[in-house]
């Protein structure tokens, strides 16, 4: 019967890879991926020899539609992203909602998801959180960031590494300079690390040792 699978990668470290996903891969029908090339070394360490297709934000509104009427045609797919879970902050949820709507059998696999990680190493209360993913570049950055300067819950954010500073110093205009706040970067790799304080201390970090790598910052909610 058709299917189809959501499967995490590595965030960084191959070796995180399960079992199971690596079951899944080898015998779905054909792979969705982000970036072949990415996912092509992956497939490549673990003789993955299943077929590849492009699936990414700028064509997956077009592609949806054909990917339905082969998933209802009987083949099983497997949807992967360049690293971590599919659909969150990634590609896959216009998919898999196309396969709810259709009464297609959809199956995600547990495994890396960078935030989760993050946020149990932040030190911060994660009882409770929100998950933001990538603010706003320009258009809404002030209002949401003016909404979230009252929220209660640990807040969770992704960021590219040259724009780090510019968002650590918004949350000291926002959030204020004594706000906690903790960046992960590079998680599961090898230069790994994550630095905890203040808003303004961790600015006053990272713009003494500018960033590389993939980050996660998670924000102490207000009290």
């Amino acid at each position: 019967m058709s299917k189809l699978y959501i499967v995490p990668t590595p965030i960084g470290n191959l070796e995180d890879m399960t079992f199971r996903a690596i079951s899944v891969l080898k015998s779905a029908d054909s792979i969705l991926a982000e970036d072949t090339r990415t996912s092509g070394k992956l497939l490549k360490h673990y003789e993955i020899k299943t077929p590849m297709q492009s699936h990414h934000m700028h064509n997956e509104h077009k592609t949806v539609e054909r990917l339905v009427e082969r998933l209802k045609s009987g083949e099983t797919i497997a949807l992967i992203s360049d690293a971590g879970t599919p659909a969150i902050s990634d590609p896959g949820f216009l998919l898999t909602r196309a396969c709810v709507e259709n009464g297609i059998e959809v199956d995600c696999l547990p495994g890396a998801t960078a935030f989760v990680p993050a946020l149990v190493n932040s030190g911060l209360p994660n009882n409770k959180f929100v998950f933001e993913g990538f603010l706003p570049v320009k258009k809404g950055r002030q209002t949401r960031l003016k909404l979230l300067a009252e929220e209660t819950r640990t807040i969770i954010f992704y960021e590219s590494p040259h724009k780090l500073i510019k968002t650590l110093g918004h949350f000291c205009e926002y959030f204020g300079e004594d706000r906690p706040v903790s960046v992960s970067r590079e998680l599961t790799k090898m230069f790994e690390e994550t630095i905890r304080g203040t808003a303004k201390e961790v600015l006053a970090h990272y713009t003494n040792k500018p960033p590389k790598g993939e980050i996660v910052i998670v924000v102490g909610g207000k009290k």
